[in-house]
């Protein structure tokens, strides 16, 4: 995995390069992580936009998952599987809904900023919720139905196969163990890029940031990709 400026701590140089490595990391090994992901892990902690708390950036094109302490030190990273149908939309009332009763249109992964933390599920037991209203949590790979081939396509070196879920994020078991449940013990922030929405429609305050002509660049770039 190439992430040499991703271990954020003030985000310079100086801490990229004393932190270039996650402690735990599953990534294919020739596979990077975008500019833009690296850029909002800065921003997150030059901001203080999570207030402290562990933080997650989710790419979903690129089908991983990025675990940071409060620090901004990288815990982790990781591949994951995420909702089948390609949008960063939430059904009304899906939350409501058995998972079989869920159109495939609407098996999103919303894209967005979201607080989360442990709590009670009605079928799972203890869960991650990233976001409770919608109903999408964060847990380990389950085998329950072999067609899925869940723990295969998670293995897969290729993001292509990793929309699988009915809107949750699945990661390994080992990592969700290692990495996951000990940094969001008290809870954290999910940010989850977009699939087709504008980023500066999903993360205005952080496309500001980037000044007046990436704010347009990225904002011309969403509206083409519709």
């Amino acid at each position: 995995m190439v992430l040499a400026l991703a271990s954020v701590g003030p985000v310079n140089a100086q801490d990229a390069a004393a932190h270039p490595m996650a402690d735990v990391d599953q990534l294919p090994p020739d596979q990077t992580v975008s500019d833009t992901v690296i850029e909002l892990a800065g921003w997150v902690v030059a901001s203080k936009d999570s207030q402290g708390y562990p933080f997650t950036i989710i790419d979903k094109a690129a089908a991983q998952v990025l675990v940071f302490d409060g620090d901004g030190r990288l815990r982790g990273a990781a591949p994951g599987l995420f909702g089948s149908a390609v949008g960063d939309h939430t059904a009304p009332g899906i939350a409501g809904l058995a998972l079989r009763e869920i159109p495939g249109k609407d098996r999103t992964t919303p894209a967005g900023r979201f607080i989360g933390g442990f709590g009670p599920s009605i079928d799972a037991g203890r869960v991650l919720w990233v976001d409770y209203d919608s109903a999408v949590s964060m847990h380990p790979t389950a085998t329950g139905v072999p067609a899925e081939r869940r723990v295969e396509r998670l293995a897969s070196p290729s993001p292509d196969d990793n929309r699988i879920t009915h809107g949750c994020i699945n990661v390994s078991p080992e990592f969700y163990e290692q990495v996951v449940v000990p940094t969001f013990e008290r809870g954290g922030v999910f940010y989850i890029l977009p699939d087709t929405a504008p980023l500066a429609e999903t993360f205005p305050e952080f496309v500001q940031s980037r000044g007046p002509v990436e704010s347009n660049q990225e904002a011309n770039a969403g509206a083409a990709r519709h």
